[in-house]
């Protein structure tokens, strides 16, 4: 451990330097409390062992001070007074052991040891708290579509190396779950993982936050503050929205990942710390780049490794698995079981047809807000928020969207009221379709819909497949469909 050992007494100074050495330990010597003040200012110690009286400022003022610039370090006292009075003030003020004079080496080597051990236990208990958060998986990635075994497979590649990241997406498509799964997955998995969103902070306090500031540099700046680079060393740091961040800022980060180096504002010392820095924007930052709202600089240095993390509209596919991983998040409301028959026929087929512009976020909500209005299960149209249901509510006649039962059987428990949505997240397909237009139908419409069916054939009713194949999107194709339902049942 890096230690500062302060004492009025030379011979014990001379003694302790050799000894503290011989144990493996860097030492700091000083010979009074001022002097020890002074390189607490300006250097960062894991231990500090004092004297209580030494002149110009005592072992209790040492620890005054080492409790504002040294937050993390731990401190013993030691003394010749070995009254209980003195020890229960060196208790208040913080103190982590205690010691009267005389002491042995040995008296030294045992505390020092008790204290490794109190440090070692600390990072145990963080490591044991990531391991239960990566064993409970209440936040990971959901979904087994094309596009998402795409990100996993990045991410794999990715995590094990030490390069930055970026990425990107659209809000609510999961970039702190992405950055999160990195984390997890990389050899700092033991380390803390640290999250801010730079577009959620006042520009004012953006450069405090991550790093950091000293008492009174500023105005407000009531006391010391550690920032997030420090608190995520040996970790990973995530910076949502990094195109938010002003000039300034991203000028002393562009410093930091060069260097490693952090100094809090205020201070004209640097310590240096070893964060893994992973990005996220929705924003496009090479057009920010070229109007000079970016420094180009950092752009290429955070811009390493791209991960592009897919709209929620471009994996419908994924969409059962989804609504039955977020529905157990809201076991409280009216409606949440197992993930069973969670929606009806026609609540699906609108769920499937949004285009779903806040993403998995929204779906989220969506889910929330339909749990809560239904009375049991499976969840109907009644129960969806409004933005999913144009065609039901609105206009002077409204009609509701009627559902084409399959033409042979589907492999599922579904009724024809409600789509079976099993625990694994894997669904039947709610409709296949048999042509029945006649062959020698010339117009453009009627061979637009032999093409359609054909394809649906082809691909067992699987609307997604069938929309990839034709080259249009999954909502054109319901359009399609829900066009020829209308004329067929006119």
């Amino acid at each position: 451990m890096k230690l500062l050992f302060a004492d009025d007494e030379t011979k014990i100074r001379e003694v302790m330097e050799t000894e503290l050495r011989r144990l493996g330990h860097s030492v700091t010597i000083c010979g009074d409390g001022l002097a020890a003040i002074e390189r607490i200012k300006s250097e960062r110690f894991d231990v500090l062992i004092v004297d209580l009286d030494m002149p110009g400022a005592g072992g209790l003022e040492v620890i005054e001070q080492a409790m504002e610039l040294n937050p993390d370090a731990d401190t013993a006292i030691l003394t010749g007074k070995g009254s209980f009075e003195t020890a229960v003030e060196a208790i208040r003020k913080g103190v982590s052991d205690y010691l009267t004079k005389p002491y042995k080496i040995v008296d030294i080597e045992l505390l020092l040891r008790r204290i490794a051990e109190k440090r070692d236990l600390k990072k145990t208990n963080i490591a044991i708290k990531n391991q239960l958060r990566r064993i409970e998986g209440e936040q990971r990635l959901i979904g087994s579509s094309s596009p998402m075994q795409q990100v996993r497979r990045l991410i794999d590649r990715v995590a094990k190396t030490e390069s930055t990241v970026v990425l990107l997406g659209e809000t609510g498509t999961g970039k702190e779950l992405a950055a999160r799964a990195i984390h997890d997955q990389s050899f700092r998995c033991e380390k803390p993982f640290v999250a801010i969103n730079c577009g959620a902070l006042p520009e004012s306090l953006i450069e405090s936050e991550l790093f950091g500031h000293r008492k009174g540099s500023f105005t407000g700046a009531d006391a010391n503050r550690t920032g997030l680079l420090e608190v995520a060393n040996g970790g990973t740091l995530f910076l949502d929205e990094i195109g938010e961040l002003p000039k300034g800022v991203q000028a002393k980060l562009l410093r930091f990942l060069e260097s490693g180096e952090v100094r809090r504002i205020g201070e004209n010392t640097s310590t240096t710390c070893n964060v893994r820095v992973v990005c996220a924007t929705l924003r496009n930052l090479e057009s920010m780049v070229r109007s000079g709202e970016f420094r180009e600089d950092l752009w290429f240095r955070v811009n390493t490794f791209e991960i592009h993390l897919p709209p929620l509209r471009e994996r419908i596919e994924d969409l059962s698995e989804l609504i039955v991983h977020l529905a157990k998040r809201f076991p409280g409301a009216k409606g949440g079981k197992d993930g069973e028959k969670l929606l009806t026929r026609d609540a699906f087929k609108l769920f499937e047809q949004y285009d779903w512009p806040g993403n998995v976020r929204q779906l989220a909500n969506t889910i929330e807000h339909a749990l809560i209005l239904c009375e049991k299960p499976p969840v109907g149209v009644d129960s969806l928020p409004q933005a999913l249901k144009p065609r039901i509510e609105t206009g002077p006649n409204p009609e509701r969207i009627k559902v084409q039962k399959p033409a042979r059987p589907v492999v599922s428990k579904s009724t024809d009221s409600a789509v079976c949505i099993p625990i694994n997240g894997s669904v039947a397909d709610l409709m296949s379709f048999d042509p029945s237009l006649p062959e020698d139908s010339t117009t453009l419409r009627d061979m637009e819909m032999r093409a359609i069916n054909a394809a649906l054939v082809r691909n067992d009713g699987n609307k997604v497949k069938a929309a990839d194949e034709l080259g249009i999107s999954l909502k054109t194709l319901y359009n399609k469909l829900n066009q020829f339902d209308a004329r067929r049942t006119a």
